[in-house]
């Protein structure tokens, strides 16, 4: 028999028998192999999640990968037996935003994979199949179901606009810091600077292509040309707007409690810093992230440290908010 997770409200979760759905028109199912859990879960699981971001009883699991088993009329019968990953946002294709393809910005409301419709926590989901996007067939499925923080961070590298030789930098060591020092270190910078919180990811940072390491409380520069930021922590903007030279370029992605140290507008302007943010993955993110995965130029499994059966998912959530630095990237396993 096979199992989901069903968060039945905060805190209140079972793992029931799973029934896979059939697919309907335009519809594809997909065989999960593996489904991350990140910060946003554990908001899923304790309630924390800001209202409209979640709906109740909820399968979570919005990292996946998997292979599809089975698709509905009017999808290619070629996608069976291919492996894939798929986008999150169930945007509504027909606003101007979605035309624009600004897919994470549609007007016609917030619906996503494993917050608002059923997720990855189960043996199959089944989800439209315009939103999949096909690896290649030697890819490592355990490593590709990180590929959705992959894709927001590619938004955040493609917004960010770093040019061979430029001096860049990212503030944030956890995934999607980990993400974004191989996305910028692809583009052959000058310097690439890591900055972070623990010791421990100076080595990791180095293996991506950093070329500095330096905690938060030392001495930092100023000259940066570009800045990723992916900490979310309270401080970690002004941080990172810190780094950078007059004219320089803010790519924000962390999203700090409320409360967090604002940006200094007087700062902004005086110094003429660009300051852009991501939310989610469009779907030209999500096609770059997979065409580097699939160049062999990012390199997700170093990050992964966990690997657990579907059952153990009170462990996992548990694990991700331990605060361990032994910690990383936990996998579930249907």
């Amino acid at each position: 028999m096979t199992s989901a997770v069903v968060v039945e409200a905060p805190g209140e979760h079972r793992i029931v028998a799973h029934e896979p759905v059939a697919p309907g028109p335009g519809e594809a199912r997909v065989r999960v192999h593996a489904v991350g859990i990140c910060g946003s879960d554990r908001e899923v699981y304790q309630g924390n999640r800001p209202e409209g971001y979640v709906r109740y009883p909820l399968t979570p699991g919005h990292e996946w990968s998997g292979v599809v088993d089975a698709v509905g009329d009017g999808v290619p019968g070629g996608l069976v037996g291919r492996k894939v990953v798929g986008e999150g946002f169930r945007n509504c294709q027909v606003c101007d935003r979605c035309h624009a393809g600004e897919t994470t910005l549609c007007t016609a409301g917030y619906e996503e994979t494993g917050f608002t419709r059923p997720g990855a926590m189960a043996a199959t989901l089944t989800l439209p199949a315009r939103l999949l996007h096909v690896l290649p067939d030697d890819a490592d499925l355990t490593a590709a179901a990180l590929l959705e923080p992959a894709a927001c961070i590619a938004a955040a590298a493609i917004k960010a606009e770093a040019l061979p030789g430029q001096r860049v930098a990212v503030v944030g060591t956890g995934t999607l810091g980990m993400f974004a020092v191989q996305f910028l270190a692809a583009n052959s910078p000058s310097e690439l600077l890591v900055v972070g919180t623990r010791d421990e990811r100076a080595a990791l940072s180095r293996q991506f292509g950093a070329t500095d390491f330096r905690l938060r409380d030392s001495p930092l520069p100023d000259d940066f040309d570009v800045v990723i930021e992916t900490a979310g922590s309270a401080s970690a903007a002004r941080t990172a707007a810190s780094l950078l030279r007059r004219g320089g370029r803010l790519v924000l992605t962390g999203i700090p409690a409320a409360g967090a140290e604002g940006l200094d507008p007087t700062d902004l302007v005086v110094r003429q810093l660009e300051v852009r943010t991501v939310f989610g993955a469009a779907p030209d993110a999500w096609a770059h992230a997979v065409r580097v995965f699939g160049a062999g130029l990012l390199d997700p499994m170093p990050l992964v440290t966990h690997e657990l059966p579907l059952d153990r998912f009170a462990e996992a959530i548990e694990l991700v908010g331990a605060g361990d630095p032994k910690v990383g990237k936990v996998l579930l396993r249907p």
